[in-house]
């Protein structure tokens, strides 16, 4: 075997060692003791990132988003479940908000073996969520609808009214902010140590959906001047000033191997049936702000009850 094949292999088996590190947690809780180049996260920069770019003209009819014949992603289905996942003014139905990252899954998966290592991870954290959610459902403890409506609960228990605005259509898995309610009241959260429980797992698929938000907002954006940049770059920049202030040196490393490997932009076009720059801002800005709306419910609903930073 060549120098060549032998270090492209090397490169392959470190990164399916580290797939499953990927969403901070894993290699960052094993290697605290050896890896201290951590750095603390800011969160205000993070959310202003959140915001920093501006959907397209609020008066303008949105693009009518259909299926993309032979593709296995399908970002019509991806903005619908986006959609469907807002709920009241200020929470997010858990069921779409899953469904969305089943499609954002499919979306790694077709940027190539590398950039899907890290896809199997957030599978994984979507399963984590999906088990609480029947395990709960077949436990009496998940019926706490008349709990949270009863006397002074509104105002006495974490999560205050918005909790009882979210879970009105009652289970404990119903929406982010039902989930934060039931988990705190069941002491399943814990501010000190890691667990698996549904809050510190929907934190982790919170930062990952800033890094694709940003990723995709970049590949929309068209430079007045100058030669389109390349997604490789700019999915590496998004990453930077997101996930990676959550990751440990070894872990940044990895995760930039990966991202080397990224397609040319001509393969984005194909992959949402679009012709050209243009047609693939439209689209993109289009699921940039449904990304954007789910994201900000999400992190009010975390950072109203100090959630922000759960180990």
């Amino acid at each position: 075997m060549g120098v060549k094949r032998k270090a492209a292999a090397a490169i392959l088996v470190l990164l399916l060692c580290l797939g499953s590190l990927w969403l901070q947690g894993g290699l960052d809780y094993h290697w605290d003791s050896c890896l201290k180049g951590y750095n603390q996260l800011n969160k205000n920069q993070l959310h202003q990132l959140s915001n920093s770019s501006e959907a397209a003209d609020e008066t303008k009819v949105p693009p009518v988003l259909s299926l993309c014949p032979g593709q296995n992603f399908q970002v019509s289905v991806l903005v619908s479940h986006l959609l469907a996942a807002r709920a009241y003014t200020s929470d997010v139905l858990l069921q779409p908000y899953l469904s969305s990252w089943d499609e954002l899954v499919k979306f790694m998966e077709a940027l190539g073996p590398m950039v899907s290592l890290i896809s199997k991870e957030i599978e994984t954290k979507t399963t984590i969520i999906r088990q609480l959610a029947l395990l709960s459902e077949r436990s009496p403890e998940s019926e706490f609808g008349q709990d949270i409506h009863s006397g002074n609960s509104a105002n006495s228990q974490p999560g205050g009214k918005n909790a009882v605005e979210a879970s009105h259509d009652t289970g404990a898995y119903h929406s982010v902010r039902s989930m934060i309610w039931t988990e705190l009241n069941r002491g399943i959260v814990d501010f000190h140590h890691q667990t698996d429980s549904g809050c510190r797992t929907l934190l982790r698929l919170h930062r990952a959906l800033l890094w694709l938000k940003l990723f995709l907002q970049k590949l929309a954006e068209t430079p007045t001047t100058g030669r389109l940049r390349n997604p490789s770059n700019l999915c590496r920049e998004a990453y930077q000033n997101t996930l990676s202030q959550h990751h440990t040196w070894f872990v940044r490393r990895a995760a930039e191997l990966a991202f080397i490997a990224l397609p040319e932009r001509g393969f984005f076009f194909r992959l949402v049936c679009v012709q050209n720059q243009e047609e693939l801002s439209v689209v993109l800005t289009r699921v940039v702000k449904a990304i954007g709306e789910i994201y900000d419910r999400t992190q009010n609903a975390l950072e109203e009850n100090g959630m922000l930073d759960l180990p």
